[in-house]
Order: structure tokens, then C-alpha cells, then sequence
């Protein structure tokens, strides 16, 4: 097994120069903006400091080491700028992955600057988890379609400038007759409106009424969609993994300083055994979530076999991680942590969305019983494990 275990001097020297960005660049304009609406002044200044060319290199090849130490560098300082990187990143990877030329050349440049807004459009009111059984419709009509249903829960929408559209093109079920579409916002018959979630980024739904789009918007192949979709989440779990691990430094270093200030039972928290038993649980579990991370990451990049299971280890735990880590964050903060505007508050807020969002928890579980099983037929090693050797 080839992935490392441990972060070189150069990705930590980019991470703490990331967390000095945020802190000082990104968190005053995330601060300005309005809860549950897309903040066009973040994502431009994320553009400004190349961080989704970063992102998006110009050779074309998205690195999941850099996608995860972006995210957790930016979520330990402000989760909204996070959540803007990773929105576009997410809404924009399936043009990268299999767009034409000419889709491209149209969007990335746009996207890359943060001049336009991108969004990833597979969810239905229908279908969740369960991807495969989408409903919105695409009828042929000659050489093009009319797209008519609704989508649920969409980050970016209904601010969104451009999005990555999975749509049902043939009577085929499940996985199979699923295409996906890059549908700007200005197409005549799309419609939408915001959500008022409990996380505060923005999210939506979005409305098809007989929307027009040709074989120029098609992404990848007719009926090719739902690997589109699949390849997309793949690079992006992950990541998600990170944003957790983002949030749980976050919440671990909060708890360090307020233990060691807060008065108690005639010292500080942090003599009571109770405490720093807990601060010590919550720092072993972030560290592992974080070393499952960047070691799935890291055989994303090398295309080692297994990357899936990998993956949804990653996001199972480090996301189960840091519900559980903000959670005893709240607790050893006590009510002050949950007034309205504490960082606790908000990130208790945050915290909860990760577990469900590109696949549940309970689906990552379903992906790495499939690889175990999938393995033990094969004779081999679980997707995690060194490869044993020849003998």
C-alpha cells in the first residue's frame, strides 16, 4: 500500500497558509452574507485567490489530496467558504469529467474566476439515497428534449448560474436511461425556490417545466448519466470526510481554550478528569477520521483498486466523527454554546447535513459491505488492507 500516513511539509505549510486565507480573507465576507442565499462576494474572492483554479488545475486533473486538505483547512476557519469551494467544485466536476469541448470552454473559465455559480442537480423529492430511482423527465422531441419535473435539495439553487442536470431519457429502470444535461439558469421553464434548512448554506428546489435542451448541453453520453453522477461522488466523498474533519478541529480547539478558562469546582475544567477525558477522546477520534481521509484520498490519486470503499470509510466515519466531536463540544461548553451566533451553535447546525448529503451514512455502510463481499469472492484482500505478501 502505497498511500502515506502523514502530511509533507509542503501540504502543511498550504494548509496553514489556507487556514490564514480564511481567517482573514474569506470569514469577513462569509460574515457578511445572508444565511441560506448564495454569497457572490465569497465565491469571487475565492476565485481572486486561486483556490478554485486550485481546485480546477489547468491541466485538467482534480486531485483528491488537494480537493480534501482545501476543504478541511477552510472548514476550521469558516464553513461557509468552504461550502462555497465545495458547491462549485461539485457542480462543476461532471463538465470537467466528461463535458465537450465547447462546454468547457464556455463555463470553466467562468466558474474557475468565481463569476458564475455552479450547482449538482440529482436529487428528487423521491429520490435521495437511492439516486437511481430519479423522475425527472426528459422527452425526446427530434434531436432535442423538453425536460419537465422538479429537483429537491440543491445547494446553490435557485441562485445557481449553470447546473449539472440528471434526467430520465429512456424507459429503462433504475441506474440505466439516465442522462445528464448542463442546463443554464436562463433556460426558459426552469424555476425554483429556497429551502429553510437548519444548515445555513444556501439549498433549494428547482422546477422543469417543459425546459428545452439539445445534444450541444448533453454531458458525456445519452444514458451515461448516472456514471457521470457516480464518478462524480466518488472524488467527492472524500472530501466530505475533510469538510467533517474541518469541523471537528474546529469544535476540539474551541473546547481546549474554553477548558482551560472556565472556572469550576475551584479550578478550570480542564482538572476535572471528566474533561480532559473527553477533550482526549474527541482528539484520538478526529486524528483517525483525519489519517482515513487523506489515505483515501491518496489512493484516489494513485489509482489504487478499492478507492470506493475506501471513500465511504472515510465519510462514514470521519462525518459520524464530528457529530459526535460538536456534540461534546456543546456539552463541555454548557448553555453558552447554544446562543444564538456561538461558534458551537453554528457548527452544531452544520454538523448534522454531512451524514445525509452524497450518500447517507447507512449507504456508505451498504458500499463497503458490497466491496468486503465483492473481495472475499475475489479472494482478495478487503479494499482497505496491504496487499499480503507473495509467498
Amino acid at each position: 500500500m502505497s498511500t502515506p500516513f502523514a502530511l509533507d511539509q509542503r501540504q502543511r505549510d498550504w494548509c496553514a497558509e489556507l487556514r490564514a486565507l480564511a481567517a482573514g480573507r474569506l470569514r469577513p465576507l462569509a460574515d457578511k452574507g445572508e444565511p441560506g442565499r448564495v454569497n457572490r462576494p465569497l465565491v469571487a474572492a475565492l476565485g481572486e485567490l486561486g483556490l478554485l483554479a486550485r481546485l480546477f488545475p489547468a491541466d485538467g486533473s482534480v486531485r483528491a489530496m488537494d480537493l480534501c486538505l482545501l476543504r478541511e483547512s477552510l472548514a476550521l476557519e469558516s464553513t461557509e467558504a468552504e461550502t462555497a469551494l465545495a458547491l462549485q467544485g461539485l457542480g462543476t466536476y461532471p463538465v470537467v469529467d466528461a463535458g465537450t469541448p465547447a462546454q468547457r470552454a464556455r463555463w470553466l473559465p467562468e466558474v474557475v474566476a468565481g463569476r458564475a455559480v455552479a450547482a449538482f442537480a440529482l436529487s428528487e423529492p423521491g429520490a435521495g439515497s437511492d439516486a437511481a430511482a430519479l423522475e425527472l423527465r426528459a422527452e425526446r422531441e427530434g434531436p432535442t428534449w423538453r425536460l419537465t419535473g422538479e429537483k429537491c435539495w440543491i445547494s446553490n439553487a435557485p441562485e445557481a448560474d449553470l447546473y449539472t442536470v440528471f434526467a430520465r431519457t429512456g424507459p429503462a429502470p433504475g441506474a440505466r436511461g439516465v442522462t445528464a444535461f448542463l442546463v443554464p439558469a436562463d433556460r426558459p421553464g426552469l424555476g425554483g425556490r429556497p429551502l429553510a434548512m437548519v444548515s445555513p448554506h444556501p439549498i433549494g428546489t428547482l422546477t422543469f417545466d417543459a425546459v428545452p435542451v439539445g445534444p450541444d448541453d448533453v454531458i458525456g453520453e445519452v444514458g451515461g448519466g448516472f456514471r457521470v453522477a457516480m464518478r462524480t461522488l466518488d472524488l467527492f466523498r472524500p472530501s466530505v470526510g475533510a469538510f467533517a474533519v474541518g469541523m471537528a478541529r474546529s469544535a476540539l480547539r474551541a473546547s481546549l481554550a474554553h477548558a482551560a478558562e472556565r472556572r469550576a469546582f475551584g479550578g478550570t475544567l480542564k482538572d476535572l478528569q471528566a474533561v480532559s477525558h473527553q477533550l482526549a477522546e474527541m482528539a484520538t477520534r478526529t486524528e483517525a477520521a483525519a489519517l482515513l481521509v487523506h489515505a483515501a484520498a491518496a489512493a484516489y490519486d494513485a489509482g489504487e483498486p478499492g478507492t470506493a470503499g475506501r471513500s465511504a470509510m472515510a465519510k462514514l466515519f470521519a462525518t459520524e466523527t464530528a457529530q459526535y466531536v460538536v456534540d461534546a463540544a456543546v456539552q463541555i461548553h454548557g448553555a453558552r454554546a447554544l446562543e444564538r451566533g456561538h461558534l458551537l451553535e453554528h457548527l452544531y447546525r452544520e454538523v448534522r447535513a454531512p451524514r445525509i448529503y452524497e450518500g447517507a451514512t447507512e449507504v456508505q455502510r451498504t458500499i463497503i459491505a458490497k466491496e468486503l463481499y465483492r473481495a472475499a469472492a475475489e479472494g482478495t484482500t478487503a479494499p482497505t488492507s496491504p496487499e499480503e505478501p507473495s509467498r
